[in-house]
């Protein structure tokens, strides 16, 4: 693993592999961003015309490789564009990607210097941040030789000297980069390692390292418990269903949050078998609740004053004799009866009966996380999640909550009209309604398992839990750890 620390150190005595500058697109050509003044002083102001000799341009996502001047002790100089320069500097985002490509870029390097901007706090959390991030390899399951070991270490530097809250900030990138990455982890693993039974195992094993309370209902304790969504999607698989509960409390927290995660280790679609094609990334059917199990831990890690349960809705999705059929009507935690139009639609019954459990405690808001639709990534493409609530001002607080994290999301409606398309004639409500719009019927399935007066928005995190696509920033191909940082902030903010 990577490993991160901040210096005040002279960037040119910084013994590494490479110093990693940025630059960008000025109006009068390329310019050198703050904090790199001392290496461009030691090519003698001839910096950037020698970058723009070898084609750089200062695009966002470039990168440059210069030998190293007289008087750096560092091997080169990654330059790494941010794309446009604007006079109140470079935001976030643009940090945190730039750092990402760099870490990227320099797999298989010992140590370097990450010369981004970085003399505010925020800075350099998201240097440090990106930095992790775009570090991040799954490495386990590769036994032959080739690739790149990840940059050993990186060093943000910084000439705040001795600023407190520099590394405090550098400190928390560690925690959220770590904790973002344990996410990724969980959706890579292959299915057959990765079951209900093995995730709850994890759980109680991280739980136990953090000091926080884990309980697992296996499937006998479902079936006492009545949990008829749960154990309807679990019954084809050989790997029975789990719902795991992870709490984290704080002495001081005034405010309890409930996170909710879909968690299908694995989904077939069922009876409802999904077409040829589309089965090959369905590990990644359990992203929310690894958003969610490392959401808790991370607000443990940090010690927010808040209290925080998450609730992993763990179950595999597979056709078999014992299989939920569509025309089952299942009988969900709490009561309410489900007619089962489709078994390829499991997610929301999972979650719902997880939502009516967590709504048991009295949390002052649930926020369910999940790769629920297809319809949600036809909506919003592969990087942008939608939002619901059922209130509109906590919708669109959400949304600018996710924004602050350096995710992108979007707020969308549950229209009225939408939820007579799920009435049935045989059960409280059908688990399909309307294809078109069908993000938002899933959305209003779930609010009928909300209890009154308690805040709840729902992420549909469908499109940017699993990228298929050649790296960019500090995304990696498979798991990115979607959600983890707008739940993180949520707490964040919830504590004060």
């Amino acid at each position: 693993m990577t490993a991160l620390s901040v210096s005040t150190s002279s960037a040119t005595a910084l013994r590494a592999d490479a110093l990693v500058i940025g630059v960008a697109k000025g109006p009068k050509g390329l310019v050198v961003a703050a904090g790199a003044e001392a290496v461009a002083e030691a090519f003698e102001g001839k910096l950037t015309d020698l970058l723009a000799t070898l084609g750089a341009t200062g695009a966002e996502g470039e990168t440059t490789k210069l030998p190293a001047p007289a008087g750096v002790k560092a091997g080169f100089v990654l330059a790494v564009g941010l794309g446009d320069a604007a006079e109140d500097g470079f935001d976030g985002e643009a940090l945190r990607r730039a750092a990402g490509v760099a870490a990227r870029t320099l797999a298989g390097a010992k140590k370097a210097g990450l010369l981004l901007p970085a003399e505010s706090a925020e800075e350099a959390e998201a240097v440090a941040l990106g930095g992790l991030l775009g570090a991040y390899d799954f490495t386990a399951y590769r036994t032959t030789e080739g690739g790149k070991e990840p940059v050993g270490e990186l060093t943000v530097l910084t000439g705040r000297k001795g600023s407190k809250e520099i590394k405090a900030a550098v400190e928390r990138a560690t925690v959220l980069g770590e904790e973002m990455n344990r996410a990724r982890d969980l959706v890579n693993t292959p299915p057959n390692d990765l079951n209900p039974k093995s995730f709850a195992a994890i759980a109680q094993a991280v739980g136990k390292e953090h000091g926080l309370k884990v309980e697992v209902l296996d499937e006998k304790a479902l079936t006492k418990g009545g949990f008829g969504g749960i154990l309807g999607v679990g019954n084809g698989s050989t790997n029975p269903p789990r719902l795991v509960k992870v709490a984290y409390t704080h002495p001081k927290a005034t405010g309890t949050l409930a996170f909710v995660g879909k968690g299908i280790t694995y989904d077939s679609g069922g009876i409802s078998l999904k077409p040829a094609g589309h089965n090959e990334t369905m590990k990644c059917d359990m992203a929310g609740a690894a958003a969610v199990f490392a959401a808790v831990v991370a607000a443990s890690r940090l010690g927010l004053a808040v209290n925080v349960t998450g609730w992993l809705a763990l179950a595999e999705n597979m056709p078999s004799g014992s299989a939920t059929r569509p025309g089952d009507v299942l009988r969900m935690y709490g009561g309410k009866t489900v007619e089962v139009l489709n078994t390829d639609a499991e997610g929301r019954l999972v979650l719902a009966d997880a939502i009516v459990r967590a709504g048991e405690e009295n949390p002052d808001t649930i926020v369910d996380v999940a790769t629920l639709t297809g319809a949600m990534v036809l909506a919003l493409g592969d990087r942008t999640f939608g939002v619901m609530s059922s209130s509109d001002e906590f919708r669109d607080r959400l949304h600018e909550i996710a924004g602050r994290a350096g995710e992108q999301s979007w707020p969308m409606p549950l229209p009225a009209e939408l939820r007579k398309t799920m009435d049935s004639p045989v059960a409280d409500i059908a688990n399909m309604g309307n294809r078109m719009g069908g993000g938002l019927v899933a959305g209003l399935f779930l609010k009928e398992f909300v209890a009154d007066g308690i805040e709840w928005a729902h992420l549909d995190i469908a499109g940017p839990a699993f990228h298929e696509s050649a790296p960019y920033g500090y995304t990696p191909k498979g798991g990115t750890g979607s959600a983890v940082r707008t739940l993180v902030q949520l707490a964040v903010e919830t504590a004060g």
